[in-house]
C-alpha cells in the first residue's frame, strides 16, 4: 500500500473523492431523464425498461471488474468507466424516441458506471490509514448521498432554464471534472504481494463454508430489500394515511445518515465489524416496525431521521466484513460484491414487498419486513465469524 498521512484528509484521498463526488453528480442528473421521455408518448414499461436496464448492466458487471480493479488497478479501470460514460452522454442528444436507442445509451451509461463506481469507491478507501477503513468507506457514502440530493435538484432547475440539453452538457462537465480529479491522484496498489491476481477472490470465495457465503450474501441483500421497502413505498404510504409532504422525510433520513457516517463511520474500526453490524441492523429493524404505526406528520420525521441513523451505522461496518472475509488484497472484488448483492436486495426486494402490500397493506407489510432483517440479524450475529482486520481466511 502506499504510504499514508495519519489523517483522514490527506489530500490524495480529497482529490479521489471529489472524483467519486463528480462521478455520482453526473449520473444522479439523470433522475430526471423520464420526463424527457414522456415528450415521445412512450408507455411506462418503456420508460421503466429504459431506466432500469442501467442498474440491471451495472450489477452484472461489478463483479467481473471487480477483478479486473484488484488485478489491473484502480485508478486505470475508474479512468476506462468514466471515459465510456463520456463517450456515451453526448448521444443522448441525438435520442428522437423512447426505443432501441436510448435503451442502448441507459446499457452503456450502466456499464460505465458500473466500472468507474467500484474502482473509484475502492481507490479513495486505499488512500485512507489502513486502521479506518469502515470510516473512509462512511465519507465515500456521504459523498453519494450529498451528490444524490444535489443531483435531481439542479437537474430540475437546468430542465426548467436552459432544456434537456444543457442536462447532458452538464452531466459531461461533471464527469470531465470527475476524470480530470482521478487522473491526476497517484494509482494505489494492492494491500498485499503484488503476485497476487484476482482469481485470488474467487479462490477464497470458493474456500469458504457454505454458511458463511450465504451469511455474508444474505444480509446486505436483506438490507437492499429493506431499504427498498422503506424509501419506495413510504410516499404511497403516506398518501394513504392523509399525510401529503413526503419530502421532509426524505431530507430527515440524508442528514442522519450523513451525520452518523462522520460520527459514527469508524466505530467497526474501533470494536470489530459485527458489534456494529447488530445494533445497526436492530435499529433499522425496529425502525421498519415503527413505521407500520406511523399516524402523523413528527411520527414520519422520526422515522426518517431514525432509519437515516441506522443506515449511515451499517454501511461501513458490513461493507469492511465482506471486504475482511474476502481479504484486502482482493478489496475491489469484495467491494463489487456487497454493491451487486445489496442492489440485487433493492431489486428484489422493492416488487416482493409491494406485493405483500397488494395483499395485506402498507402497514402489514412494513411489519413484515421489519421482522424479516431483524431474523437474519440475528441468524449472521450468532453464526458469522468475527473477521480479523487483515482478513478472517488468509
Amino acid at each position: 500500500m502506499t504510504e499514508k498521512a495519519d489523517s483522514l484528509w490527506s489530500r490524495p484521498f480529497i482529490v479521489a473523492l471529489l472524483g467519486y463526488f463528480f462521478l455520482f453528480l453526473s449520473l444522479s442528473l439523470f433522475f430526471l431523464l423520464p420526463l424527457f421521455l414522456e415528450q415521445f408518448n412512450p408507455s411506462k414499461s418503456q420508460i421503466g425498461l429504459i431506466m432500469g436496464i442501467h442498474s440491471v448492466i451495472a450489477i452484472g458487471v461489478r463483479p467481473i471488474f471487480g477483478r479486473l480493479i484488484d488485478e489491473k488497478g484502480r485508478r486505470a479501470i475508474s479512468l476506462s468507466g468514466i471515459g465510456l460514460l463520456m463517450l456515451t452522454i453526448p448521444l443522448f442528444h441525438l435520442v428522437r424516441d423512447a426505443g432501441l436507442f436510448p435503451l442502448i445509451l441507459r446499457s452503456l451509461t450502466g456499464l460505465g458506471w458500473g466500472i468507474s463506481m467500484t474502482a473509484t469507491i475502492t481507490m479513495c478507501s486505499d488512500l485512507a490509514p489502513v486502521e479506518r477503513l469502515a470510516h473512509s468507506m462512511g465519507i465515500v457514502g456521504v459523498a453519494g448521498l450529498v451528490a444524490s440530493a444535489l443531483g435531481p435538484l439542479l437537474a430540475e432547475e437546468v430542465v426548467r432554464q436552459f432544456g434537456f440539453s444543457w442536462l447532458f452538457n452538464l452531466s459531461f462537465i461533471f464527469l470531465l471534472a470527475s476524470f480530470a480529479c482521478i487522473f491526476f491522484t497517484q494509482e494505489t496498489v494492492r494491500a498485499v504481494n503484488s503476485k497476487n491476481n484476482g482469481s485470488d477472490a474467487f479462490l477464497k470465495l470458493q474456500s469458504l463454508k457454505p454458511l458463511l457465503i450465504f451469511l455474508m450474501a444474505s444480509l446486505p441483500m436483506v438490507h437492499g430489500a429493506i431499504r427498498g421497502a422503506m424509501v419506495n413505498f413510504v410516499a404511497l404510504f403516506s398518501r394513504s394515511i392523509g399525510l401529503q409532504h413526503v419530502g421532509p422525510f426524505f431530507v430527515t433520513f440524508s442528514f442522519a445518515a450523513i451525520l452518523t457516517r462522520f460520527w459514527g463511520g469508524g466505530l467497526s474500526d474501533r470494536y470489530g465489524r459485527k458489534k456494529v453490524i447488530f445494533p445497526a441492523a436492530l435499529v433499522i429493524g425496529l425502525n421498519v416496525l415503527f413505521l407500520s404505526q406511523v399516524r402523523n406528520f413528527w411520527m414520519l420525521i422520526l422515522a426518517g431521521f431514525v432509519g437515516g441513523f441506522g443506515q449511515g451505522l451499517i454501511f461501513p461496518a458490513l461493507s469492511t466484513y465482506v471486504i475482511d472475509t474476502l481479504g484486502r488484497e482482493n478489496k475491489g472484488f469484495a467491494l463489487s460484491l456487497y454493491l451487486s448483492l445489496f442492489d440485487a436486495g433493492m431489486g428484489l426486494g422493492s416488487p416482493f414487498f409491494g406485493w405483500l402490500s397488494d395483499l395485506f397493506g402498507y402497514r402489514t407489510m412494513y411489519i413484515l419486513a421489519g421482522l424479516t432483517i431483524l431474523i437474519f440479524n440475528v441468524f449472521f450475529t450468532i453464526k458469522a465469524p468475527e473477521p480479523l482486520k487483515t482478513g478472517f481466511y488468509k
